[in-house]
């Protein structure tokens, strides 16, 4: 869940706003929505509406305006908040304005154009940046842990939920119960990662069956806040930002340069097409781009095609 802003929320206040909005949770629940969206959409609903109450005095849904949506949006841009959290926020109110409109809860549909992506160049680690990175684990979890999602490209939430009963270690085969949106899929590690993992186990007390694969100090299951913490740290020492999602990336970067078939990468992340790949391989730095350039620029081929013959 992304937090809008540093914004205290209070409880909504209008017996309108509040039945509407328990009314679009329920929505939510029903069709079965992960306990990670509902979330998302608990905070971010509820930012919007409370926010409306306060800065315009708005007592029902019914007065709800596309101007009212846009002042909300500005006013999260003048907090330094990350176009993507924008983003977040106006596709959540989208969402649940649809959600009233089709309940008769407001009498118009309320539109407004979504807040724009600004494309950033994003953190993902050379070769070399993740064996440095490798090098600076000086525990067994530690290094298990960053070839774990080097090696599989999974995400925090689906590291943090593993237990020791989803890993086949005879064929390195990790089943993910709980993908992004509920969806279950199979990912794959290697000999290597399999070896540090095994060697990651025999420190460990309880690691059987519904056992936390990755686990605190105390042999629990890591927090988000808490797992975020071995990346600042593992950050400091190597001198490289990294966070879980580089890693994610990074697995993508790697695996493309090793000629992984697009679509096996596609199935191995989780993603239903393969749109999500083609960005995360859209970030090359220079040396890549010339190297790729030398090895396929069609003078170069031509002229040394004529040598050839």
């Amino acid at each position: 869940m992304q937090q809008t802003s540093k914004l205290t929320i209070k409880e909504i206040k209008g017996d309108a706003f509040i039945d509407a909005f328990d009314d679009f949770i329920l929505s939510r629940q029903a069709i079965r929505c992960s306990p990670a969206t509902i979330a998302f959409y608990q905070y971010t609903a509820r930012t919007f509406i409370v926010w409306i109450e306060q800065k315009y005095e708005i007592s029902e849904p019914n007065q709800i305006t596309s101007h009212l949506v846009r002042a909300f949006l500005a006013d999260l841009g003048t907090r330094s908040t990350s176009d993507w959290t924008i983003n977040d926020n106006a596709r959540a109110i989208r969402t649940l304005l649809r959600f009233w409109c089709e309940e008769g809860v407001i009498a118009q549909p309320v539109t407004f154009q979504m807040p724009r992506v600004r494309k950033k160049k994003m953190s993902v680690l050379s070769s070399d940046e993740l064996r440095q990175l490798i090098s600076t684990c000086e525990t067994p979890r530690d290094k298990a842990l960053i070839l774990l999602m080097a090696d599989s490209g999974l995400r925090r939430a689906e590291v943090i939920a593993l237990n020791w009963s989803d890993l086949n270690i005879g064929n390195g085969l990790c089943h993910v119960n709980s993908g992004k949106g509920g969806k279950s899929r199979t990912a794959v590690i290697g000999s290597s990662t399999l070896q540090a993992v095994q060697g990651y186990r025999e420190t460990l007390l309880f690691a059987r069956g519904q056992d936390p694969l990755i686990q605190s100090k105390k042999g629990t299951r890591f927090t988000y806040g808490g797992f975020l913490q071995i990346f600042r740290r593992l950050s400091k020492r190597a001198g490289i930002h990294v966070t879980p999602h580089t890693m994610r990336r990074t697995f993508v970067k790697l695996s493309l340069r090793s000629k992984m078939n697009p679509l096996y990468l596609k199935d191995l992340l989780g993603h239903e097409s393969l749109e999500m790949v083609m960005y995360y391989s859209g970030q090359f730095d220079e040396e890549e781009l010339i190297e790729a350039y030398k090895e396929h620029s069609p003078i170069e081929n031509l002229f040394n095609a004529q040598i050839m013959i």
